[in-house]
């Protein structure tokens, strides 16, 4: 077998979908796992500057943006092994990979690892699409508070009128509703819009929510994926090729 044939058969052997769904996989993470931790930490500077003058006030909140914030480390170490788990299951299945490796075959075992892989990846498909839905609300915050400064630029004439437009956080939960002053108001809120805070954090979720999004294309392109491979293995386990675990 001269070179080039030999390597068109090890490129048939890649699991093309499988490693472009781990690539998506990997860089939808990054950017939801960085941008999110730093957003978080940028919402807890912003509450504490312009929103809360009381400690107690955001106190529950920090607690809850540092547990957030470890969850985020365990989802990302959690969806890196996974990938890699799901790329080398996709290896193991490819039909071209078998036929260069005798070894490789449909086995009871190897059909039953699809099998899990498929609920799993299912099962996390669905819950990460409730993780996308809910990295949308702090950016439809942010998207609020922006279009309401920008509201106050243009009726910046009427002193009287923009008083009345503010942004409350104790709407959205994020303050209790004794907390003071729990919202900003008029020039106060347009300054607040002005502010190197605001931007990077609008900015970081946004960021957050489009990783959310391709980490979702990723799960869905690995539950084609995952389903294909175990409709080929049980063709080939009904075509006898040795199914043995």
């Amino acid at each position: 077998m001269g070179c080039y044939e030999c390597c068109m058969r090890c490129l048939g052997g890649v699991p093309y979908i499988s490693l472009v769904a781990t690539l998506f996989c990997f860089s939808g993470i990054a950017l939801f796992c960085g941008c999110g931790h730093q957003a978080l930490t940028e919402t807890e500077r912003l509450i504490e500057n312009y929103f809360a003058r009381n400690l107690q006030d955001y106190i529950t909140l920090a607690y809850l943006i540092e547990y957030f914030q470890y969850i985020i480390y365990g989802l990302a170490t959690f969806f890196f092994l996974y990938c890699i788990a799901l790329l080398a299951e996709g290896f193991y299945t490819t039909s071209a990979a078998r036929q260069t490796f005798g070894e490789f075959r449909s086995t009871v075992c190897g059909r039953c690892l699809s099998t899990t892989f498929i609920l799993i990846t299912y099962f996390l498909a669905v819950v990460w699409l409730l993780v996308f839905a809910l990295s949308a609300l702090p950016v439809y915050f942010f998207y609020n508070m922006a279009t309401t400064c920008r509201t106050i630029d243009v009726l910046s004439e009427t002193p009287s009128s923009i008083n009345q437009l503010c942004v409350d956080a104790r709407q959205y939960g994020l303050l209790p509703w004794n907390a003071v002053p729990g919202k900003a108001c008029g020039m106060t809120l347009s300054n607040v819009c002005k502010t190197r805070e605001f931007f990077l954090t609008y900015d970081l979720y946004i960021a957050a929510f489009a990783g959310a999004g391709i980490t979702l294309l990723a799960l869905l392109t690995y539950v084609v994926s995952t389903t294909y491979n175990f409709a080929v293995l049980r063709y080939l386990g009904r075509k006898g090729l040795g199914p043995r675990c």
